[in-house]
């Protein structure tokens, strides 16, 4: 059994088009049914503002799947501390030994949700996109910055989140990362309105988005939603919304904004998976001034797909055939 630190497994891969590939290519074999994904284990440690997930999934052909528990404690930036935490476990599809830990404490799913987020704006926000809106300024909204830069131009980006002296931190590092101006705004309405892309990185549990302040055209990826309580975007934006992605229905359902929704007794007019929109079973965006919203939940897919990724980069082998684009 090999172990990787955190240090190793940030040497060995990057976030880039390979990458993006996998996840990619998790996400379609999810779409043709080659996955056998159980539902997500969560606990909620409500006192000290933190929960925890386990998630896992086998991909069919693919030589080993993850287990990875992922606690979440966001009080912990208060102390100088990370708020994601965690490790994945390795399997041998075959016999069920451990190969490998991956002591990443979270960087593995850091990068496979900026690449989920960089696939939703690839397959559903418009190719012309000139602003992109960040609400939130934590590790993930950098890295969704980072990860949209691999699928689309933009000329500016701007940031706000409820720390503003974080908004400011934001935008002296993004601008020498991104190479593009980032405005920190003040009223998060204003952001809305005037943004062609929006992400939410989150762990709200009240909206920060509402209908009347979405203009036509405009593409909304929600990351934070990922437990019952969390909620990111009104009910009444996703009845507004042309079309509405999420990347796994059921989970969205019980854990993202489709939960908020159904409790509002709200219903998008399309609801289609992202696998399935990837691989052309579902569509997607229909014309310029569609709104388009894609709810990420987070998937056991995207995990053992990122830590197969890993852990052959890490000891040098080739791809498996199931990530070969």
């Amino acid at each position: 059994m090999k172990i990787f630190s955190r240090a190793e497994l940030e040497h060995a891969f990057k976030l880039d088009t390979v990458a993006l590939g996998v996840i990619r290519n998790g996400f379609v074999a999810l779409a043709e049914d080659r996955v056998v994904i159980p539902p997500i284990l969560s606990m909620d440690v409500a006192e000290n503002n933190g929960e925890v997930d386990v998630k896992t999934a086998y991909i069919e052909g693919v030589p080993q799947f993850a287990i990875k528990v992922s606690p979440g404690f966001f009080e912990n930036p208060k102390f100088g501390l990370p708020s994601l935490n965690g490790l994945m476990i390795l399997f041998s599809s075959q016999t069920g030994l451990i190969e490998a830990l991956l002591l990443d404490k979270g960087y593995l799913t850091e990068i496979r949700t900026a690449l989920a987020g960089a696939l939703a704006a690839e397959n559903l926000a418009n190719p012309g996109i000139k602003t992109v809106g960040i609400i939130g300024a934590g590790a993930q909204a950098r890295l969704q910055a980072q990860a949209l830069k691999l699928v689309r131009k933009f000329e500016h980006l701007q940031v706000w989140s409820i720390v503003p002296e974080e908004a400011e931190d934001y935008r002296n590092e993004m601008e020498t990362v991104l190479g593009v101006p980032v405005t920190v705004q003040t009223e998060r309405n204003t952001l809305v309105e005037t943004s062609d892309l929006i992400v939410t990185t989150t762990p709200s549990r009240e909206p920060l988005i509402e209908a009347d302040c979405v203009r036509p055209g405009t593409h909304i990826t929600a990351m934070g939603s990922d437990q019952a309580e969390k909620n990111e975007l009104t009910p009444e934006l996703l009845k507004k919304a042309d079309c509405f992605v999420c990347d796994r229905i059921s989970q969205s359902e019980t854990l993202g904004e489709l939960h908020h929704a159904k409790d509002a007794g709200i219903t998008p007019e399309t609801i289609a998976e992202l696998g399935s929109v990837i691989s052309g079973k579902s569509s997607g965006r229909q014309s310029e001034a569609d709104i388009t919203i894609c709810d990420l939940t987070g998937t056991g897919v995207q995990d053992t797909a990122i830590a197969v990724y890993a852990f052959e980069q890490a000891v040098g082998l080739k791809l498996g055939s199931i990530f070969e684009e």
